[in-house]
């Protein structure tokens, strides 16, 4: 969906399907002025319909929602998040609303790319969701060698002070090569379209794909011809080596790929980032180590 004025356009957002859990009309007040700091989360929660056993939904989401509610991010962006797990997460940690709808039917059903926003923070002014495919507007469309359907949801936030960003959020293709970087490709180019009027973007997202790895480098650039983002972790620790964000519920995989990312426009002040590795009785909230980081955007 493009963008448009959400209270002019809301007939348009109920059949496109764009799902705002509640909507402020007004602007909030704002709990920081111009340039405060901004708390950004990435965090692949594992659908909650996997087989886990000992790890399944019901046993982990206690866990999850002490996360949550612990790091109290202004906005985060999940990744297969279920309907029924973003219904859970809204109940047990008040004061969010959500953006996204379901890759399968542009509703409810399959997995969301899911922005959560803090409503006493930010204001949400416009949103949609396209799909990872030669045929974005398509509903549940899928190309480039991926079997499933694969998303990227976003939104327009302003907060009290008149700060305005984007927030992408999306999860890549898991086997296809070709889906993800072509996928980055169509992101970048949202990016760059004349009505964002130049204001900064945030990603968040999934990439299934480690930080050399051409997709991202896309978005990244390289030393030698450095891209538009950069990845707030290794704005912090650029030598650091135990990276992976992919455990499989083992808390000890710390040494495999960064494949989970906070991405900021170059220039922004990363005052903090992290890899979230905390772990209950040797058990984590998902399969994932969510990421964070605290910037201020300029």
């Amino acid at each position: 969906m493009r963008r448009g004025n959400i209270l002019s356009m809301w007939p348009q957002i109920v059949r496109t399907c764009v799902v705002i859990v509640a909507f402020a009309g007004l602007l909030p007040v704002s709990q920081g002025g111009q340039g405060s700091p901004l708390d950004v989360m990435s965090f692949n929660i594992r659908y909650g319909t996997a087989n886990d056993g000992e790890n399944r939904w019901e046993s982990r989401r206690e866990q999850l929602f002490d996360l949550l509610r612990t790091h109290h991010p202004d906005v985060m962006g999940l990744q297969e998040a279920l309907w029924s797990q973003i219904q859970e997460i809204l109940t047990a940690v008040p004061g969010y609303a959500l953006v996204g709808v379901g890759r399968d039917d542009g509703r409810t059903r399959g997995e969301f790319a899911a922005i959560l926003f803090r409503t006493d923070r930010l204001f949400l002014s416009d949103a949609g969701t396209f799909w990872l495919s030669d045929t974005p507007e398509v509903v549940a469309s899928t190309s480039w060698g991926n079997t499933i359907p694969r998303i990227c949801t976003w939104a327009r936030f302003v907060d009290a002070s008149g700060q305005a960003f984007w927030h992408y959020n999306a999860h890549l293709d898991h086997r296809s090569q070709p889906s993800r970087l072509r996928s980055t490709e169509l992101m970048a180019s949202r990016f760059s379209e004349p009505d964002r009027r130049g204001e900064p973007v945030v990603i968040t997202g999934d990439f299934n794909a480690g930080e050399t790895n051409p997709a991202v480098l896309t978005l990244i650039g390289t030393p030698a011809s450095p891209g538009r983002f950069v990845d707030t972790f290794r704005e912090q620790y650029p030598g650091e080596t135990e990276v992976g964000t992919f455990t499989g519920f083992d808390v000890s995989q710390t040494m495999g790929d960064k494949i989970d990312y906070v991405l900021v426009p170059r220039g922004t002040e990363v005052i903090s980032a992290a890899i979230l590795r905390s772990a209950r009785e040797g058990r984590l909230p998902s399969d994932h180590f969510p990421v964070v980081a605290r910037i201020r955007l300029r």
